[in-house]
């Protein structure tokens, strides 16, 4: 019992000394390394009288420390030259002993981890205000819209299903909308931080992430002047639709990962091949340079509406399809919604997959080939939008690509699956 309680005083002392260096680092006046370490180790031992007196004990120590901290500000108020007033190190005073009190019945690695979070959160002071210095009224729009596409509209929205077939369920179509705004907005801040001149990698890398489509037409209009080579517009279009190969396979994870044993390995194998073309094309670049074309904001209400309805269409498309024409028929709704839009008919699938309508050699044949009927229009795109330079380079690369998906949908035997499920499931 003796040792049980030492070990919960010494993280108390630690999750002190920790946020208390931080704090002392920063050159607070207020409390340092020796204050927080009290404070914290004040609300340990109010947790644990308390569990013999009552809560009251903990609501008293909390008042205590809350009147040393206005004493303490008041009579540095006193003092020439006045100080600037901030609310931090006395919101982290409140926060430590808070933690404190929740260590005597709580978890422990909550705990740390909250007040690991703490002390990195505080150390990321200026990093975090040049980072909002740098969000204009675009991106705090973005921001706002996110918000309500997933903690406003998400949760009214019924989770029962409607329509034909019964698959129409409002919760988990927004759900999906949440989840392909958040990996566009996740791509437009990291674009926001890099910069324009983001270098070509970076560059293709980000355009993926965003939107492949969009940065896939940017690129080959920029071909038709001079802004651009044709071998650097060719890597960074290449590279995008790579990286929306990445984010197919994390979509089937996030959605279906069950499914992951079986789905990941015959994608990989196309991806690999996607690899090996675009490090060659890479290294045969030439030496110039060019600005990243300017995003759009991906968490726009109508986008997310636009995404929602294309979605809830391949939903039905792929019932209808499913019920008239068996799984064959999933492959012509994935050539036509891949023509526009691959992220609606993998979310699609993996639900299929995952409900058991849908056998998991079919799934990711279903996958494929929208992937690969989303790379054939691309590659349509830069034929009507941009130069005869760039378009050589890339139907050569995604004709290279098409092939060899064509040959893993033929030959790809049905039995393969990843030696780690057979492990997870035994």
């Amino acid at each position: 019992m003796e040792l049980a309680l030492f070990q919960l005083i010494g993280v108390s002392l630690g999750l002190g000394l920790l946020v208390g260096l931080q704090r002392q680092h920063d050159q607070s006046e207020l409390a340092g390394i020796r204050t927080f370490p009290i404070i914290t180790v004040f609300g340990t031992i109010c947790g644990l009288v308390a569990q013999d007196f009552g809560g009251w004990v903990i609501a008293m120590g909390l008042v205590s420390l809350a009147g040393l901290v206005i004493v303490a500000n008041l009579m540095r108020l006193k003092q020439q030259p006045p100080f600037d007033i901030g609310l931090t190190t006395e919101a982290a005073a409140l926060l430590m002993f808070a933690l404190g009190a929740y260590l005597v019945q709580g978890s422990t690695t909550v705990a740390v981890a909250v007040g690991a979070s703490i002390a990195v959160l505080l150390h990321l002071k200026e990093s975090l205000h040049r980072l909002v210095s740098k969000i204009g009224e675009k991106d705090l729009r973005a921001i706002m819209q996110f918000v309500v596409i997933s903690f406003v509209i998400l949760p009214i929205l019924p989770d029962e299903t409607y329509g034909p077939y019964n698959v129409l369920n409002p919760h988990n179509v927004w759900l999906m909308v949440v989840l392909i705004v958040g990996i566009g907005l996740l791509g437009y801040f990291a674009y926001k931080i890099f910069g324009q001149k983001s270098g070509t990698v970076l560059g293709g890398i980000l355009g993926g992430l965003i939107s492949s489509t969009a940065t896939t037409v940017s690129y080959a209009r920029r071909t038709k002047g001079s802004e651009t080579s044709s071998t650097l517009a060719a890597i960074v279009i290449f590279i995008a639709s790579a990286v929306s190969f990445v984010r197919v396979v994390t979509e089937v994870a996030v959605v279906a990962p069950s499914t992951l044993a079986v789905v990941a390995p015959p994608l990989a194998a196309v991806f690999l091949l996607i690899l090996v073309l675009g490090i060659t094309l890479y290294f045969f670049r030439d030496k110039s340079h060019s600005e990243m074309p300017a995003q759009g904001n991906p968490a726009q209400l109508k986008t997310a509406f636009v995404f929602g309805a294309i979605y809830a269409l391949v939903i039905l498309a792929t019932a209808f399809a499913k019920d008239y024409l068996g799984d064959s028929g999933l492959y012509i709704v994935a050539i036509v919604s891949g023509l526009t839009d691959v992220d609606a008919i993998t979310l699609s699938t993996s639900r299929l997959m995952t409900v058991g309508d849908l056998q998991l050699d079919n799934g990711w044949r279903v996958i494929l080939v929208a992937v690969l009927s989303n790379i054939a229009f691309k590659a349509g795109l830069v034929g009507v939008l941009g130069n005869r330079a760039v378009f050589g380079k890339i139907a050569l690369l995604f004709g290279i690509v098409l092939v060899g998906g064509l040959l893993v949908l033929w030959f790809w035997p049905d039995d393969f699956q990843l030696p780690l499920s057979v492990l997870t499931q035994g």
